[in-house]
Formats: structure tokens, C-alpha cells, sequence
């Protein structure tokens, strides 16, 4: 028999996984919206940094690489590239997550920040060297500022509305109701 705690686990992972398609589906969906406006928020990133941050068991790092190797397809972008640094910011959040915890909503966000910063430059120069066609940088950078202004959203919405929250002292995960 599965124990609540790990059926408690996989279950979140299969909302992470839920909502990724979601957002997935929303964005290939023809609204009609005019092309060269604002980039969108990379929500499945988001999601499994703010989560990761609070819960790093509900986030299983190959189903965070292969939702974002799928993305990458469907999107047409290069495989492989943003997925992979998102997978090594993921994995330095994980392992700084207890301290974020402890330091507060600001540190987390100043540190994702700096993160997320450090893989639009590694992605910037790994497609340089390889001569890969990149958009302009300044839909870039806004793309960025888009993503660290979406991320507080993110975070609350993952506390507050799904419930991502850190185990209390003396509590187990088997305790723990679900959404």
C-alpha cells in the first residue's frame, strides 16, 4: 500500500503537471491577440521555483525537465537550451530552499531574480556560440522584468490558492490536506 505521504507528493506533482498543460493550452489557443506586445510570464518555471521554494518534494526534477523540453517543442524554440538552465536554476533553489524559508518573501524574490538573470545570460551566450538566431534583446529583457513581476502572483497564488505550503515543525505530510 502507498503511503498518504507519497501518494500526498504525487498528487501535487500531478497538479504541477495539470496546471503545466493548462498553461500550455491557453498560450496555443488563437485569441486573436496581436503579435510584438508583451511576452508572457514563463508560469511553469515560476510555478516550480515558487514551489519548490516552499514544498522541494512536490517538484520532481524530470517532470519539471520534461514539461519544459515539451514546451520547448511545441513553441518551436531550441530544445534543450532554456530547459537545461531551468532545470540547474530549479536544482539552486532546491538546494537553498530551507534558508529562503527562513529569510522571507523578499530574499526568495531577489533570489529568483538573480537566477532567472543568470539563465537569460547563459542561454544569451550558449546560443551565441552556437549561432543560434535569438529575438532582439530588448524583448528579452522584458520578457524578464515580466517574469520577476509575475513571480509574487505566482508565489501567492501557489500558497494561498493550491495550498504549497511548508511543512510545519513536528508536522508530517501525511497530516497535510490536499487542495
Amino acid at each position: 500500500m502507498i503511503s498518504p505521504a507519497t501518494l500526498h507528493r504525487w498528487a501535487y506533482a500531478l497538479l504541477f503537471a495539470a496546471i503545466a498543460a493548462l498553461v500550455v493550452f491557453l498560450r496555443i489557443l488563437p485569441t486573436g491577440g496581436s503579435a510584438g506586445g508583451w511576452p508572457p510570464p514563463d508560469f511553469i518555471v515560476l510555478a516550480g521555483f515558487a514551489w519548490v521554494v516552499q514544498r522541494p518534494d512536490f517538484v520532481p526534477v524530470l517532470l519539471f525537465a520534461a514539461l519544459l523540453v515539451v514546451t520547448e517543442l511545441l513553441f518551436l524554440r531550441p530544445p534543450g537550451v532554456a530547459s537545461g538552465l531551468a532545470v540547474i536554476g530549479l536544482e539552486a533553489i532546491r538546494a537553498r530552499a530551507g534558508l529562503l524559508r527562513e529569510r522571507g518573501f523578499l530574499s526568495e524574490w531577489i533570489t529568483v531574480g538573480v537566477i532567472l538573470a543568470l539563465m537569460l545570460l547563459a542561454e544569451r551566450i550558449l546560443l551565441a556560440v552556437f549561432f543560434v538566431d535569438q529575438p532582439g534583446f530588448a524583448l528579452v529583457a522584458l520578457g524578464y522584468f515580466v517574469n520577476i513581476l509575475a513571480y509574487p502572483a505566482v508565489a501567492a497564488l501557489s500558497v494561498w490558492g493550491l495550498r504549497v505550503r511548508r511543512l510545519a515543525p513536528g508536522e508530517h505530510a501525511s497530516e497535510v490536506r490536499l487542495v
